[in-house]
């Protein structure tokens, strides 16, 4: 009798083990999934930052997994980004520059995402893990504006003199451009089948006309009158201060922050499924 503890115990480890095997015969080959969440825009003028006017990002991926704790992704994005200098109370002459630009985003990125812990779909220990991202990619932009209720490109305008005789070395930018993805997301295994995961990614980018404004005024790039007197619409959207009263945009003075990027972040809520097969466990591990 003395004897049953001990075999209860050996009965029970047992148990565990055949258990824990049956969780290691579960291979997760990866997962596919969508996002949704917030999009948030940083640049020339939104420069301090502040998130204060966050818009919608809606995104879906491919994660191909390559053990429990390395995968590599492949994702697509729509997101809306946008500003106004109205926002700018307390810089005077952000505000009086009075400048605004929106636009879609169409993103393809490929990630690498290394996960802090062991990750499992199916086991009652390794359901949870945080995880860093990081990768390249790029994306499609075209900045607008409203002016008099009407929607214009300003790409296409060269409103810092991109592409006049006047300004030959401010070259038209284009509509495509390089992001570099770098964040941290968490990620839980609700069942065999799914995941909810949260994460924030930064981008940085390429280009530093995410808003068209980058360099300085350049009211002499081309002409300022139609023949009945009214100002072209080059000129118009060029220097939008005299909106608001006198206007600043002098040749030479400082319009944007060429130095610095425009970069966008985005905060998604993830739901994905699994994609797992069933290695047999070896019976002598028993």
């Amino acid at each position: 009798m003395k004897q049953l503890p001990s075999l209860t115990v050996l009965f029970l480890l047992l148990i565990c083990l055949r258990g824990s095997a049956q969780e290691e015969a579960i291979v997760q080959e990866g997962e596919y999934g969508i996002s949704a969440g917030a999009s948030h825009y940083f640049g020339d003028l939104n420069p301090n930052p502040r998130f204060n006017r966050p818009n919608i990002a809606l995104g879906a991926f491919f994660r191909r997994q390559f053990g429990n704790y390395v995968a590599l992704r492949i994702a697509g994005h729509y997101a809306f980004l946008g500003y106004s200098d109205k926002y700018n109370t307390s810089n005077e002459f952000m505000r009086r520059r009075n400048l605004s630009f929106n636009t879609n985003i169409w993103e393809l990125t490929l990630q690498g995402d290394f996960n802090f812990f062991k990750f499992v779909p199916g086991s009652l220990y390794d359901r949870y893990t945080p995880y860093i991202t990081l990768g390249a990619g790029v994306f499609n932009y075209n900045p607008y504006a409203y002016y008099q209720g009407k929607k214009v490109y300003l790409r296409e305008l060269g409103t810092e003199g991109q592409g006049s005789a006047a300004y030959p070395n401010r070259k038209p930018y284009g509509t495509m451009a390089v992001c570099f993805p770098l964040g941290v997301g968490v990620k839980y295994n609700l069942n065999r089948n799914m995941n909810l995961g949260f994460e924030v990614v930064y981008r940085f980018t390429s280009t530093d006309y995410i808003d068209d404004v980058s360099t300085t005024y350049a009211p002499d790039a081309q002409p300022h009158l139609l023949p009945d007197g009214s100002p072209t619409l080059w000129y118009a959207m060029q220097d939008r201060s005299n909106e608001l009263g006198t206007p600043i945009g002098i040749k030479g003075r400082q319009r944007g922050y060429s130095n610095q990027k425009d970069s966008y972040l985005f905060a998604e809520i993830m739901l994905s499924f699994n994609l797992t097969s069933y290695k047999c466990p070896n019976p002598g591990g028993l």
